[in-house]
């Protein structure tokens, strides 16, 4: 059930989450909204900011982007590195905080950040970062766990009883998000949600199929929200 997990966070627990009939489903839902909101990676130079065990930037990988995946913890790097080798790809892994990005300006044209804001203190620090690596026209994509959900409620209770993760974590809805963006000097392009069923396996396989129509009405009761954006100066270019 991941909405008890992870209460500690490692290599580990993402693969033991991921061999559940409830996680294969919610990754590969995530992971798909995530991979849209990226766009065309053929070529394109991306940096996954907070890339824990490496499965987005194989991903990314795979699809022809030249990859750098940026991590502070030393033992998600090495199941990183490994996940890529075993998948026979080269992208680059480097130790180090969002906070404080160890890039020139401009250096990608893509900077993705799948449910990293929730943990750090300093979240407008941190985006602005990821924005001052983003080339002029590229794109940014966050990922984050929704705030009005059932999930988000089980995992605040579970904080409230003791759950260190959980504890420190801070869900936030789509216009949270956005206004992070926003203050970064990026103008927002697209907000989609996800994982609208329960945690529970069954549910999530019966309506999955369903779930990408609702994430386009709503982000409310989403576990997940992606938000993609741009710089002002290329969405006047169109």
């Amino acid at each position: 059930n991941q909405a008890d997990a992870p209460t500690t966070i490692g290599p580990g627990v993402y693969a033991s989450w991921r061999a559940t009939r409830l996680g294969a489903v919610t990754e590969a839902i995530e992971q798909r909204l995530i991979l849209e909101a990226m766009g065309s990676l053929s070529g394109r130079r991306v940096l996954d900011a907070g890339c824990g065990d490496g499965a987005l930037v194989c991903a990314a990988a795979s699809r022809g982007a030249d990859v750098t995946g940026i991590e502070s913890d030393l033992e998600m790097l090495a199941a990183a590195q490994a996940r890529a080798a075993k998948a026979g790809l080269s992208p680059t892994f480097l130790r180090g905080r969002i906070e404080a990005l160890p890039f020139p300006e401009a250096s990608f044209d893509v900077v993705v950040c799948v449910t990293v804001l929730c943990f750090t203190p300093d979240p407008r620090r941190a985006v602005g970062e990821m924005a001052r690596v983003l080339r002029p026209g590229g794109r940014l994509v966050l990922g984050e766990l929704g705030r009005w959900s059932l999930w988000a409620a089980i995992r605040r209770l579970r904080g409230w009883l003791g759950a260190s993760t959980w504890r420190a974590a801070r869900f936030r809805t789509a216009p949270e998000l956005s206004r992070l963006i926003e203050q970064s000097g990026l103008a927002v392009l697209s907000v989609r949600g996800c994982v609208f069923y329960p945690p529970v396996g069954l549910l999530a396989r019966a309506l999955a199929p369903i779930d990408h129509w609702l994430g386009g009405l709503t982000t409310f009761g989403a576990a997940f929200i992606a938000l993609s954006a741009v710089s002002p100066d290329s969405c006047r270019e169109g």
